[in-house]
């Protein structure tokens, strides 16, 4: 079976990603209430019952709503590094202390057939990072929730056979809408979230040869839409000398619906 995925939800309201190998099966992030998150999953016919854990990135409550009910329900593992830990642990409530581990950023951890690599990214949060999924030599890499992408991130995503990748807003939608301009200047900022055309620079300089297809994620509700994301980054690469449709396919996620589960 190798690894295979599915974006179960992705947007300004909520996040979630599911990870599964022939051994162990892992959520990262679960940024809807219990019963959503309960939906989503049985819409790829999968159980929470069955994950090896929780991977957290942040402490924002749009990829954390659901951690902790889902914990004490089903009795799952939660990793996140210490700054994130002590950042939500009154967010989530209780959870046991056997269900509580530390993955420190920077480093990685090995389950059976899959090794998973956490770095850090630049976002308003106590210490956020994302993951890298490694098996039987596919890659899969998430990576939202940035201001910009720095070389040391690019050095550890480089040539993943898939990317799960931040195309939050389009620029000039953001800087005519209606949010305050204290928020504006937050989404903008080096730790706010990457725009269409910021995240195709990055995706043009990470791509390789084993590169298959980006999943646009984090897309901001009211500054963003499937098209003009799918358009902006198309353009952008094109631009970059990289061909969308032959070399790297595009493709959307969904801010209420599960992408389908997709081999690596």
């Amino acid at each position: 079976m190798g690894m295979q995925f599915s974006v179960l939800a992705s947007g300004s309201t909520g996040n979630a990603t599911f990870i599964e190998t022939e051994e162990h099966s892992f959520l990262v992030d679960a940024g809807f209430s219990g019963k959503k998150m309960e939906s989503l999953f049985s819409q790829i016919d999968r159980k929470i019952s069955d994950l090896s854990g929780i991977f957290v990135t942040h402490e924002h409550s749009d990829h954390i709503k659901g951690v902790g009910v889902l914990a004490r329900k089903y009795k799952l593992p939660i990793y996140a590094n210490e700054k994130t830990w002590r950042a939500m642990d009154r967010l989530i409530g209780d959870v046991p202390t056997e269900q509580k581990f530390i993955f420190n950023m920077e480093s990685v951890k090995s389950f059976g057939d899959c090794d998973i690599e956490s770095f850090g990214v630049s976002h308003d949060a106590a210490e956020p990072m994302f993951y890298v999924f490694r098996q039987g030599g596919k890659k899969l890499v998430l990576i939202t929730d940035t201001g910009y992408v720095s070389d040391r991130m690019k050095g550890t995503i480089r040539d993943a056979d898939i990317y799960i990748f931040e195309s939050n807003h389009d620029v000039q939608m953001l800087r005519m809408c209606r949010y305050p301009w204290n928020i504006k200047r937050r989404i903008l900022s080096d730790i706010g979230h990457v725009s269409n055309e910021d995240a195709a620079i990055a995706m043009s300089e990470v791509i390789g040869d084993n590169t298959k297809q980006i999943y646009l994620a984090h897309l901001s509700l009211d500054n963003n839409m499937k098209d003009l994301a799918r358009m902006s980054v198309s353009q952008t690469l094109e631009h970059k000398g990289i061909i969308v449709g032959e070399q790297v396919e595009l493709c959307d996620t969904d801010p209420k619906n599960p992408t389908a589960l997709t081999a690596v």
